[in-house]
């Protein structure tokens, strides 16, 4: 089955921000090495060598985890509006074998244009980066490198798990039988999602699990730097436990939210909506919460890391001296990270969200056939994104928050005049950008496509493909 490159573009922009959002903190990491090194107080001390290997690896697996995740998500999206159309091509007399190869390589082809834009876009990146903090005298100018072999892993990685994701994706949508291709794309429902007893008992002892090495990691953390190791694999367990039971946490999130949005028609058809069918629902704010919890855990690491080096350096000053260029080097670099999480958490929730609404054409057209105006049907899309917007939200704070400072306790709880554990700092300020930019993203993922669909007549919207 032929598919256009403009079908792509979603799954191919997405890939293309993992891939240099990966190249891009391979490539900072590498030049705040340098920069570090050549420094006469930091660059002698083995501490700080350590430190910055340690970080460098924590970064290669947050590289590689969220390209895995984010594609993955965005990919399964696209399948799951297909189902129809591939159910009919069975129909018709292609194989179940035929269908799936297809897929698979429409995946593969979208991570190699991915993988490749992005390795260009993160390294022009990183490069303006490096020649503006140059030129305002904010680093010196060294022999930076940007070409190195490990930057092949986050590239590579983006290609598999986009085919991978195209594979796993297309398992599901061929268990339809080829009948069904006269009906809708059939999504899970709520008792058919919570009856999955195996993949939820996974889920839960993946989240137990990793938040048990989250605390280990803390606790090796006051006596090693090598603790964050331990709390990485933590987080990467606890959050792939949180992805694969997001079907059972959403629901419960977003019936909390929906009783902000009053009690009209509208709002409560938009709340059950958000809650009918929990794997659409979380296909569309997982995106959104894994954006705001590495933008959360970013800059409450920073925070955290900042107030630890500040107490050590007023408790010994001599060990501490001449540290503040690299602090602030290193603030600089979370801040272009924070600044990539947030990209990919806005453009992972515009495609999702808008795709998710298109997607359901034949559902809104039968909302206009029973009496709904086009202007209750916008205002239902518009309060059902802005509950799915306001949960993702405040899961992804409640995550970054921990992850941000488990990270920064790990790392640092060793370290000479060290204050032992510290409260997490948390940034008023991102708070409300936050709460700002969410508010935005909605309307721009949800307001365009409602229209483009409720401008179908309710007899075309029934018959649509």
């Amino acid at each position: 089955m032929k598919r256009s490159l403009s079908d792509h573009v979603p799954s191919v922009l997405v890939a293309t921000l993992s891939a240099a959002f990966g190249v891009s903190l391979l490539e900072i990491t590498s030049v705040l090495a340098t920069v570090i090194s050549a420094d006469n107080v930091t660059g002698s001390s083995t501490t700080v060598g350590l430190l910055l290997s340690i970080v460098a690896i924590v970064f290669i697996v947050i590289a590689v985890y969220v390209g895995a995740i984010v594609t993955s998500n965005t990919f399964s999206t696209i399948i799951a509006g297909r189902t129809r159309t591939i159910a009919l091509m069975r129909l018709i007399g292609s194989s179940a074998a035929d269908q799936r190869r297809s897929v698979a390589r429409e995946g593969f082809m979208v991570g190699v244009v991915g993988a490749i834009l992005g390795a260009i876009v993160g390294t022009l990146v990183t490069m303006a980066l490096v020649v503006i903090s140059v030129s305002s005298g904010f680093i010196p100018m060294l022999g930076y490198s940007y070409l190195q072999p490990v930057l092949f892993l986050p590239i590579i990685t983006v290609v598999l798990t986009t085919w991978l994701a195209s594979w796993i994706g297309s398992r599901r949508v061929l268990q339809v039988s080829p009948m069904q291709a006269t009906g809708v794309a059939i999504e899970m429902s709520r008792e058919e999602s919570g009856g999955r007893r195996g993949r939820n008992a996974v889920a839960i002892a993946l989240f137990a699990v990793g938040i048990g090495f989250l605390v280990l990691g803390m606790l090796v953390g006051l006596v090693s730097p090598l603790g964050v190791l331990v709390g990485v694999v933590g987080g990467l367990l606890s959050f792939t436990g949180l992805v694969l039971g997001a079907h059972l946490v959403m629901p419960v999130a977003l019936r909390l939210t929906g009783r902000m949005f009053g009690s009209s028609a509208t709002a409560r058809l938009a709340a059950e909506n958000a809650v009918r069918y929990p794997e659409r629902s979380s296909r569309t704010t997982i995106g959104l919460v894994i954006g705001v919890t590495l933008v959360t855990m970013f800059a409450v690491a920073v925070e955290s890391y900042q107030q630890m080096i500040r107490v050590a350096q007023e408790s010994q000053p001599e060990v501490y001296q001449g540290v503040d260029q690299t602090l602030s080097v290193t603030v600089i670099v979370f801040s272009v990270l924070m600044g990539f999480s947030a990209l990919i958490a806005a453009v992972g929730m515009v495609n999702n969200l808008s795709m998710s609404i298109l997607q359901r054409t034949r559902e809104l057209g039968l909302l206009r056939a029973l009496g709904f105006t086009a202007r209750q049907v916008r205002s239902m899309i518009l309060a059902e994104s802005a509950q799915l917007t306001v949960a993702a939200v405040l899961v992804g704070l409640v995550l970054g928050i921990f992850y941000g400072w488990a990270g920064a306790q790990s790392l640092l709880g060793s370290i000479q005049g060290s204050p032992g554990f510290v409260l997490p700092v948390v940034p008023l300020a991102l708070l409300g950008i936050l709460v700002v930019a969410a508010a935005v993203l909605t309307l721009v993922a949800s307001v365009a496509p409602s229209r483009r669909a409720t401008r179908v007549a309710p007899v075309a919207a029934l018959a649509v493909e």
